[in-house]
């Protein structure tokens, strides 16, 4: 399905849809829900992978859902999102790891 074909169906231009896929816009409830309506899935499908801790907010970076957000963070949201489940899962806990020791390691600064 192109992008132009999920807009037309949920009643916005798809230059919308592309805001929402590249994380530039939040995706509303009700548009979820028309969203996987269109593309025939449970809204669950959206959150698959993703343990109850990121969905309490706990784990996710509030700030990658503010505008502004580097091109290098929401590329790297765009490419996470394609992964498989395995491969996302690991490539979120080599970041988790890297971040964890960059911030035990002493400042050079």
């Amino acid at each position: 399905m192109t992008q132009r074909d999920l807009a037309a169906a949920v009643g916005v231009q798809f230059q919308q849809i592309q805001k929402y896929e590249i994380g530039a816009n939040r995706v509303s409830a009700s548009r979820l829900w028309s969203i996987a309506r269109v593309q025939g899935v449970e809204v669950a499908y959206y959150f698959e992978g993703l343990d109850e801790a990121d969905l309490t907010g706990q784990e996710l970076a509030p700030e990658l859902f503010k505008e502004g957000t580097s091109r290098d963070a929401l590329g790297l949201l765009e490419i996470s999102r394609r992964l498989p489940t395995e491969q996302r899962t690991k490539l979120i806990a080599l970041a988790k790891a890297m971040a964890d020791e960059r911030s035990r390691a002493p400042s050079t600064e």
